[in-house]
């Protein structure tokens, strides 16, 4: 390899950290898509639990009370709170599933953090790294 002046060696180096900051930015931003679709995923059954929640209670709610009642299973005060305590269990169950898809650290771009903690790894460890001399080079070629 010919010696490089040094304006060569800072060109180089500014390519290729601008090369690096262009791959980590799409890293980044194909991350981000992720974590939106996760957000939109747990939203989707935050909703889904909340509109099945209402006719659900409605309807088990009236339905379980009169089976109940019918058939002296449990006296008429109790039956309306059993009924009512296993719908509301349904519920949130659903709601909390939703939330726990929300938390923070699941939307924190975990891959894009590492790949630049490796990034800089290797810079620094290329940093410390004496470069082998042209006369080294030369020996070893012949």
């Amino acid at each position: 390899m010919p010696n490089r002046s040094l304006a060569d060696i800072f060109t180089d180096v500014m390519t290729q950290l601008t090369m690096l900051l262009r791959k980590e930015g799409q890293l980044a931003r194909t991350e981000m898509s992720e974590k939106i679709t996760q957000v939109a995923v747990g939203l989707g059954l935050i909703v889904g639990g909340s509109v099945l929640l209402t006719p659900a209670l409605v309807i088990l709610l009236q339905a379980g009370v009169s089976a109940l009642i019918t058939s002296k299973i449990v006296d008429e005060p109790w039956a309306p709170l059993i009924v009512g305590g296993g719908v509301l269990v349904i519920g949130l169950i659903l709601l909390l599933v939703g939330v726990s898809r929300l938390r923070a650290e699941a939307l924190v771009p975990s891959r894009t953090i590492q790949q630049i903690q490796n990034d800089m790894r290797v810079a620094r460890q290329q940093a410390r790294e004496p470069q082998p001399r042209d006369s080294d080079d030369q020996q070893r070629a012949a």
